[in-house]
């Protein structure tokens, strides 16, 4: 199979869609051609058999799973999408329904844009895994807060949803598995606020001193999602984390329209994360009695990166507690005996078609667009949404840009806002300060909304150069005016 150029779409490429109101002329990459993981050994080492024994319903140890989809709406399609296929694996691979956990908004299977009404699906030719997934916590219970609690297993603290929570004892093992949209420092729920780093690592903190599991294994979908253990999350607390990206860098949806493999034409809207379905589909093609954690970290690092094209892909990184690398995964994600003969699967150096998480939304409303045919009322609709998205885009990154002027000046208000840490170190000294910045801007400012996140890595840098909350509150209402408008966080929530 021949290597093609990668299909990636920038934010440039889509202001001049929006301009332009045209697009032609999409490359197509092949599709890899995948064979099969691990054969089932015939002879197993002592530690083997004990933890066969688990399997065998001796009652020693339970596997849990929480797997939380971020976003909500159509054209956020990928992240539930993401969620219900981990749940199917989970799933297969022996879990018990009553040790799974699912957050998705779940206003997707209905929607009337979707071509499959009650069907979901995470791959071009894939079949649907929405059946039978639970509804735990749906609308506006998918919250920071009730993740916290799930986490804890503290019934009395959720609100709303079925009330399932993660009862785990000093022997169990947790998976835990986010997708949506983020930001340095933070990750995205639907309902605000968002969730914030140092917030999740103190939930951590608190279940490891309770002796709630015996290990944990994090796999984190989102942009920056490094910059959310980076620096901060410790080593002894048995939990290890992969994430889609470092911590300055964006995640990418894939299987969008005008891609190879495309999804069925009736489709506008992106069915995967890059990232997630590496994972997932390394999962799917392996005996996970056999496959270690390192094993799938290698391979979904490989095929994230988009075979080393960085432009049109991102780098995985982990954290915490190394050594859980050398565990089988079917310890966290059970073992599906369909794939007991499974020979090693091979990942052929070719491309995936990709989006930047940030513009997807964009690229939905194109395609939206180009398929309203002769409908001038739809296509104003659509424009309209189109211009609004952008106003507000520009409006975010011109006050940004405005504040740091007025707190730094305009020779170096920039470069002091987009300052990048030394490796190692946490985004923000101070979380409480973060915290408070970003409500004295979205106070003035308005909502900060999934493609504003990217700029909590300014209000980190404000915090970390000891601005008062007096001169931050000053220069937002300067370089602001009260804007908002149906944006404000008086409508939509504050995301702190």
């Amino acid at each position: 199979m021949g290597r093609r150029r990668a299909f990636f779409i920038s934010s440039a490429w889509l202001l001049m869609l929006a301009a332009c109101l045209e697009a032609r002329g999409v490359s197509r990459p092949g599709r890899p051609d995948w064979t099969f993981g691990f054969a089932e050994p015939e002879i197993r080492m002592p530690s083997e058999r004990e933890e066969a024994g688990d399997d065998e319903g001796q009652g020693v140890r339970t596997r849990w799973a929480v797997l939380v989809a971020g976003s909500s709406g159509y054209g956020n399609y990928r992240h539930q999408a993401d969620v219900c296929h981990a749940y199917q694996i989970l799933k297969k691979g022996g879990l018990k329904e009553e040790n799974i956990v699912v957050f998705m908004y779940d206003d997707i299977a209905a929607h009337q844009l979707n071509p499959r009404p009650g069907v979901i699906i995470n791959h071009p030719s894939g079949d649907d895994v929405y059946a039978g997934v639970p509804k735990d916590y749906t609308g506006e219970n998918v919250t920071a807060a009730n993740l916290y609690a799930v986490l804890l297993g503290d019934k009395s603290a959720v609100k709303g949803g079925s009330g399932k929570v993660v009862s785990s004892k000093p022997d169990d093992r947790i998976f835990l598995y986010y997708s949506d949209h983020g930001g340095p420092g933070v990750l995205g729920m639907p309902n605000m606020p968002f969730l914030y780093a140092m917030d999740f690592i103190n939930v951590l903190k608190k279940k490891h001193a309770a002796k709630g599991y015996k290990e944990m294994v994090i796999y984190v979908e989102a942009c920056e999602s490094g910059s959310v253990f980076e620096g901060i999350m410790p080593k002894d607390l048995d939990i290890y984390v992969m994430t889609a990206s470092n911590a300055q860098e964006s995640s990418f949806g894939t299987y969008c329209p005008g891609m190879e493999p495309s999804p069925p034409p009736e489709y506008v809207t992106c069915l995967g994360d890059l990232y997630s379905v590496a994972w997932m589909e390394d999962s799917e093609t392996h005996n996970l009695k056999e496959e270690t954690v390192k094993q799938q970290y290698k391979t979904v690092k490989l095929r994230t990166s988009n075979f080393n094209t960085y432009n049109a892909g991102s780098h995985v990184m982990e954290y915490g507690n190394q050594s859980i690398q050398d565990e089988r995964l079917y310890l966290y994600q059970g073992f599906d005996p369909a794939t007991v003969n499974f020979p090693p699967n091979r990942v052929p150096p070719e491309f995936m078609g990709v989006i930047n998480q940030r513009d997807a939304d964009l690229h939905f409303l194109w395609q939206m667009y180009k398929k309203t045919g002769d409908n001038p009322e739809k296509r104003k609709e659509i424009l309209g949404q189109i211009s609004s998205t952008m106003t507000h885009r520009i409006h975010l990154d011109g006050s940004v840009k405005m504040i740091g002027a007025l707190l730094y000046g305009p020779e170096k208000g920039s470069s002091v806002l987009t300052a990048l840490r030394e490796p190692g170190l946490p985004l923000v000294d101070d979380w409480k300060c973060l915290k408070s910045m970003v409500r004295v801007f979205e106070t003035h400012c308005g909502s900060l909304t999934q493609y504003g996140m990217k700029h909590m890595r300014a209000f980190a840098n404000i915090c970390n150069s000891r601005v008062t909350r007096e001169l931050m509150e000053e220069a937002c209402a300067s370089a602001c005016g009260g804007h908002g408008g149906l944006l404000h966080p008086s409508n939509l929530g504050f995301s702190t």
